[in-house]
């Protein structure tokens, strides 16, 4: 683990993989240290962004370094469940990838439940994780230009949906009509990081 400073307001915590990234936000959401007011993780890293006028990066960091950290834990937040339609381009792809049947591929994709690591690429993108490793499956080797807004696909270790049009090179398994980004509401991201997510099919 290393603690970094962010400017006056930030500690940036590096760790050694997700599984601790999601150890260390679990831990942190349940005792803050004072003066940190928001958590923002990534793939190997954990931001804390402070209140400048109630701590400084040195303190916290000192409150980080000491935390213990439980093998398995992770961040926690709502559960939602998301309709998806089994029909995307790459469906026959990812099975022989995987050596399982199209069938199979959606049967492990909606029998177990998923969980929110972390937020990037595009606002409402959450990169989700699981623990069947069967699905684990190669970016595509030439992106798309174009995806369209709900495909639901995965790429190495993660899966996740496109909340927006844009281009992308995530194995395409299906799609759903869930609004993953809405400023409207509050918060106007449907997965944040910590969301529990089921996929259930449903027809087109």
């Amino acid at each position: 683990m290393r603690c970094l400073p962010c400017g006056e307001a930030g500690l940036l915590v590096e760790l050694d993989d997700l599984e601790q990234v999601l150890a260390m936000h679990a831990a942190l959401q349940e005792v803050p240290p004072p003066g940190v007011v928001d958590l923002v993780p990534a793939a190997r890293t954990l931001l804390l962004q402070l209140d400048p006028a109630l701590t400084d990066p040195g303190a916290v960091a000192e409150v980080v370094c000491s935390t213990t950290l439980q093998p398995g834990a992770a961040p926690a937040a709502d559960s939602v469940e998301i309709g998806v339609v089994y029909d995307g381009a790459d469906l026959a792809e990812v099975a022989e990838h995987t050596g399982m049947g199209p069938r199979e591929v959606v049967q492990a994709h909606t029998g177990q439940e998923w969980r929110v690591a972390f937020c990037g690429f595009s606002p409402g993108f959450g990169y989700l994780v699981a623990q069947d490793d069967r699905l684990h499956v190669p970016r595509r080797s030439t992106p798309r230009t174009r995806v369209p807004a709900g495909a639901v696909g995965l790429a190495g270790e993660f899966g996740g949906i496109y909340p927006r049009e844009s281009p992308g090179g995530w194995q395409l398994i299906g799609r759903t009509d869930a609004t993953l980004w809405d400023v409207e509401r509050d918060p106007p991201a449907l997965l944040v990081p910590g969301t529990r997510v089921r996929f259930v099919e449903v027809e087109a």
